[in-house]
Order: C-alpha cells, then structure tokens, then sequence
C-alpha cells in the first residue's frame, strides 16, 4: 500500500514539472523577449492533456471501488 501511495505522488509531483510543447511552437515562442506567452501556451497544453487522464483515472476508481465493494459483502 506505501508503494502505491508513493508511486501515486511521485507521478503527481513529476506530472507538475512536464514541458509540453512541440518543437514548433517552442521554436516560435522562444524568440520572445519575455517569454509570459510560452509559459501560457506550455500551462494550456498540459492543462488539456491531464483532462482525459483524470478521466480515465476517475473511471478506474470507480469501476475498482464497485468491484471490491459488492466482493466484500
């Protein structure tokens, strides 16, 4: 159970400091003086791309919480 809980927040934490852009896009935004645009295009990326996956965790859960619950009784 520590190893899963450990795992879970390990993966949150690295989750956080993920660079999401393609190879276009930082090309174009790196040109940019200050830089606030790409760190704006880099947050929305990876906003959209942790959707599904909050999605599909959520579903998991709930499908293994049903699961063990009717298992148990």
């Amino acid at each position: 159970m520590k190893t899963k809980v450990f795992l879970f927040l390990f993966l949150i934490v690295s989750f956080l400091q993920t660079n999401a852009q393609c190879a276009m896009c930082r090309a174009v935004l790196e040109n940019e003086e200050g830089q606030a645009a790409a760190k704006g295009i880099n947050d929305g990326i990876v906003y959209l791309m942790s959707i599904p996956y909050i999605i599909v965790f959520s579903l998991g859960f709930f499908i293994y919480w049903k699961y063990f619950k009717v298992k148990k009784k």
